[in-house]
């Protein structure tokens, strides 16, 4: 997926849009009030739990790993839906090949530097289109959307995909993170409007 290759759309055959979506051409901000302010000298990357070899890295090591760009679509639970996002950054295979999470890993929990959570199944993490991104367009992620770091999973909606990311856990068990212990789904999954529990 490296130069930029497209992911087709999770819908595919379906439509592009989920349903409940509407097609959007700006970028809604959309946080917990609080937007971290973390300069790249003072980044870093935690992760660990159930995985074989935890790891942190800082800037330059986050760098230093292969970079790849993916293009993909955006499903926000508030009902918007942005196409054909380009992201550059560390894929999800990549951290998983070097951490190598144990047999009994089932959920990853991110955690962020405004105090935010989310958790996944470790198979939607796993899945071929899931990055650790620092550029939206070609550009570095701004503050306000998540940079210098943030998770990007397409095809969950995009509370799933935390801003400001300085943790990555792998458990043996759920974690339900500050919105889903709120009233919203588990899964997050819009193409079956996972919502709301």
């Amino acid at each position: 997926m490296a130069g930029g290759e497209k992911v087709p759309p999770f819908g595919e055959g379906r439509g592009r849009l989920p349903p409940g979506q509407r097609a959007v051409d700006s970028f809604p901000v959309l946080d917990l009030g609080t937007r971290p302010d973390v300069p790249v000298a003072e980044w870093r990357l935690s992760v660990g739990g159930a995985v074989e070899a935890p790891l942190i890295w800082d800037w330059a090591a986050f760098l230093a790993q292969p970079q790849v760009d993916i293009v993909s679509d955006i499903h926000s639970v508030t009902t918007w839906s942005r196409y054909d996002n380009r992201w550059t950054g560390v894929s999800a295979r990549h951290l998983l090949a070097l951490v190598r999470p144990a047999a009994e890993a089932r959920v990853v929990l991110f955690k962020s530097w405004d105090g935010y959570t989310t958790n996944v199944p470790l198979d939607r993490f796993a899945d071929d289109d899931v990055l650790l991104a620092h550029s939206w367009q070609g550009r570095p992620l701004t503050r306000e959307h998540g940079g210098p770091v943030r998770v990007v999973i397409p095809k969950l909606y995009f509370w799933k995909s935390a801003k400001w990311v300085r943790a990555v856990t792998f458990l043996d068990h759920d974690v339900p993170g500050y919105w889903e212990s709120r009233g919203y789904h588990n899964e997050g999954d819009p193409w079956t409007e996972e919502r709301y529990g």
